[in-house]
């Protein structure tokens, strides 16, 4: 993101559970570089939110998943120092693949979802948002 765009850009992340564990990953990339975040990026041109979080997890995580439901949708103009971009998180499981880090990935790390670290973005945020629906899920 050389200039600032006149409108806000879409992202999403995905949130994981694996052995009881939050899956993340460590950027490697500014901003927030080696700092914990979900998987996520930016939505390709012609792409559906959906597709976007399933490939941006493989890419990072190396694992395969498909969507499990939408959390939310976060637009805080503030929250991305890059400029103003929008992300719609949603819960996604797992279905294949092996855990290893990938593009945009320092490392893949799980995070106890009951004490999460500073994150970057509003990564911890979304988690505690998520979390508070998940806690009762049947």
């Amino acid at each position: 993101m050389a200039s600032r765009p006149d409108r806000p850009l879409l992202t999403v992340d995905g949130i994981l559970v694996h052995e009881g564990k939050v899956v993340a990953i460590l950027r490697r990339n500014e901003p927030f570089r080696g700092m914990p975040a979900l998987p996520g990026g930016f939505i390709e041109l012609g792409e559906r939110a959906e597709e976007a979080v399933v490939r941006e997890v493989r890419e990072e995580t190396g694992l395969e998943t498909r969507v499990v439901r939408l959390v939310g949708v976060y637009s805080d103009p503030a929250r991305d120092p890059r400029g103003h971009v929008v992300s719609i998180a949603y819960e996604v499981e797992r279905v294949g693949g092996a855990l290893k880090a990938g593009t945009d990935a320092e490392a893949v790390v799980l995070l106890d979802p009951f004490r999460l670290p500073a994150m970057a973005f509003d990564h911890a945020r979304i988690l505690e948002g998520w979390r508070g629906r998940w806690e009762t899920v049947p």
